[in-house]
């Protein structure tokens, strides 16, 4: 029998997650702090979920749960519990939800179809199944361990690591817009979403309502705060005054009070919105020593770096009448700033003019060639338009995996989103962490799906920013936020950091990255002395790499979570 037992973590710091067992009687593995939604087979809460996030319903033999944001009312539960197929109904919730739905013939977990409520399974060594949405708390049912392959990818590209695995050994995920059925003996899957052409105003019409209904959904209940910084983020403040009072928190760096963000939320007049700054001092600087020890997460989350001026920003807006509820304007430029994949399909429909005279003004804008994004359009390579980060960092020493492929601009803007909303998970449990419920409306499953039944080409322009935002949801937006163009920089922030924290940087480069022969310490030294100098050097890269390095020391440091077997479901 495996031994569940283990160190008590700290209950202060501990997650929101929710997960199960396929098992129906005898004893199963529960976590610690877990709180039962039903006991049998068993579903469980663990970690301070407000009821609003956790509904359910029982009827006829079937139960079924929601949990998340969902804009659905208990008459829609009800009915996504009778029908044969709740994704027919489930499909136009909005919100960012997993539907879980137990009958008598097993349990039905049902993924969102953006990937921003990531579902994992994992099997104990008594042939067991068990699920849930923390892959690090499934992790410690098999000691931990961390998966190399998965990292070797996301070291050379964190937008190409795998998406059939995590960052642990033993532990898979769920795909995105997936039902996953259990029995006590058996798991099988099936893809219940698959993105759909809609014209365009159908399409517009679809994202407005679901970012609409998906913000309202949220601020049920009382007043919230959100980052006022870019288009993405002042469009959800300006959504959500509609219905409740807004604190809009602004970032800036020490010492700058003009320009930037602070220029264009200066001029933002909108009732029901409150505007506060947040300065970036010295201590809220990347690598800074004043900075907590980061907090263990499912992976390294994309704040791990910048983990001081997070918290910072939180903890600004928890002291505001928010009630802990926190908006960001994350996946915003994944979804409406796209690169040219479009050019593909102008390729293949022959549409040369719009072709050359597309290519011509993006390659102006990255001040390049025209030719090679024409090449690649004429040549289907998708892959190569879509690319972020063309090669892998000079001090990766494992080869990375060959990169999946996409076939088309829809299937590169899915898989896009599907890596970078997991990843944003991440971040939300840092968040927990400091106390605050942060959600990234442009990550929703429904937002998802409209925007990518748009033609490719109509998301796309060099000449007009964000089109799809604008055409579907403009007419709700003051002109200073339809009017912006740009969105405030901090990259000098990092340079600065580097070059004052340089030895506890340079101190990064060695560690469990160098120790699992994943990383060549000498080359990213010298990338490191590079930045302390004001060089230009791969940002995306070395961020991603020093923030892994410190997530994993923290996951290192931490106790980790604690199971035991009960015959009662949750204790």
């Amino acid at each position: 029998m495996t031994d569940y037992s283990g160190p008590t973590g700290r209950g202060r710091n501990q997650k929101r997650w929710f997960g199960g067992c396929a098992l129906s009687g005898g004893k199963t593995p529960v976590p610690t702090g877990a709180a039962p939604v039903w006991p049998s087979p068993a579903l469980w809460t663990v970690g301070p979920w407000a009821e609003r996030r956790v509904r359910t319903y029982h009827g006829d033999g079937v139960r079924i749960a929601v949990i998340g944001t969902c804009s659905a009312d208990r008459t829609q539960l009800a009915e996504a519990a009778r029908i044969s197929d709740p994704t027919a109904v489930t499909e136009s919730w909005s919100g960012s939800f997993t539907v879980v739905r137990s009958t008598r013939d097993g349990v039905e977990v049902i993924t969102d179809a953006s990937g921003a409520c990531p579902v994992y399974t994992t099997r104990t060594r008594d042939g067991l199944i068990v699920w849930g949405s923390s892959s690090y708390a499934l992790s410690a049912l098999h000691g931990g361990r961390i998966d190399r392959e998965w990292f070797s990818a996301y070291l050379g590209d964190k937008h190409s690591a795998p998406r059939d695995r995590s960052a642990w050994a033993g532990v898979r995920p769920v795909p995105p817009g997936h039902r996953l059925f259990l029995t006590p003996d058996s798991m099988t899957m099936s893809r219940w979403w698959t993105p759909v052409s809609r014209p365009r105003e159908d399409a517009l019409d679809r994202i407005r309502s679901a970012l609409v209904d998906g913000v309202h959904a949220r601020v049920r209940g009382g007043g919230v705060s959100t980052d006022l910084s870019g288009v993405d983020s002042t469009t959800l403040a300006v959504i959500a005054a509609q219905h409740v009072p807004v604190t809009g928190v602004t970032a800036h760096p020490t010492g700058l009070t003009e320009g930037g963000d602070l220029l264009h939320t200066r001029d933002l007049n909108v009732p029901g919105l409150t505007r506060e700054r947040f300065e970036v001092t010295e201590r809220h600087l990347p690598f800074s020593p004043f900075t907590d020890t980061l907090p263990p997460t499912d992976e390294p989350p994309p704040s791990a770096a910048s983990w001081s001026a997070f918290a910072g920003q939180l903890r600004a807006a928890r002291q505001t009448e928010a009630q802990g509820c926190h908006l960001t304007g994350d996946g915003g430029d994944n979804l409406f700033l796209p690169p040219p994949t479009h050019l593909v399909a102008l390729a293949q429909k022959r549409q040369w003019a719009k072709l050359w005279n597309d290519a011509s003004a993006w390659a102006r804008l990255r001040r390049r060639a025209p030719w090679p994004y024409v090449r690649s359009a004429l040549t289907h390579d998708v892959a190569s338009l879509a690319r972020s980060a063309p090669s892998a960092p000079p001090w990766l020493l494992c080869s990375a995996p060959e990169r999946t492929r996409p076939e088309n601009p829809d299937e590169a803007l899915v898989s896009l989103v599907h890596g970078v909303a997991r990843a944003a998970a991440s971040d939300t449990q840092l968040a927990d962490h400091v106390g605050v419920e942060q959600h990234n409306p442009y990550f929703d499953g429904a937002v998802l799906d409209a925007v990518v039944s748009l033609r490719a080409a109509d998301r796309f322009s060099a000449h007009r920013y964000k089109p799809a935002l604008m055409d579907a949801i403009g007419d709700l937006l003051p002109a200073v936020v339809r009017e912006r163009t740009t969105k405030g920089s901090f990259v000098s922030d990092y340079h600065r950091a580097v070059r004052l924290h340089l030895d506890r940087v340079l101190s990064m480069c060695e560690g469990p990255l160098t120790e699992a022969e994943l990383v060549d310490p000498g080359k990213l030294r010298s990338t490191v002395h590079a930045a302390a100098l004001g060089a230009r050097v791969p940002w995306a890269h070395l961020l991603t790499t020093l923030g892994t390095h410190l997530w994993w020391q923290s996951v290192e440091k931490t106790p980790a979570p604690c199971w035991y077997l009960s015959k009662v479901a949750c204790v």
